[in-house]
């Protein structure tokens, strides 16, 4: 192969290899977005739960009571 040949075929690579760079490097900005994203509905989840607990809790403990009105 001549020297133009493998010159050519570098540049080529190069170009390649920096497309696939800045590929890499928005896949990576697109993974650290989606795990920030999971995290807050994870937090949310636990909120959730923490909120229907006590609201089960509330209703087992006042279930067999009477209506103040009574």
């Amino acid at each position: 192969m001549s020297s133009t040949g493998i010159e050519k075929r570098l540049t080529e690579l190069e170009g390649r290899y920096a497309f696939l760079d800045d590929l890499v490097n928005q896949l990576d900005g697109v993974i650290v977005g989606q795990q920030r994203r999971i995290e807050e509905l994870q937090a949310q989840l636990k909120h959730l739960h923490q909120l229907l607990d006590r609201a089960q809790a509330g209703e087992s403990a006042s279930g067999d009571e009477r209506p103040p009105h009574y």
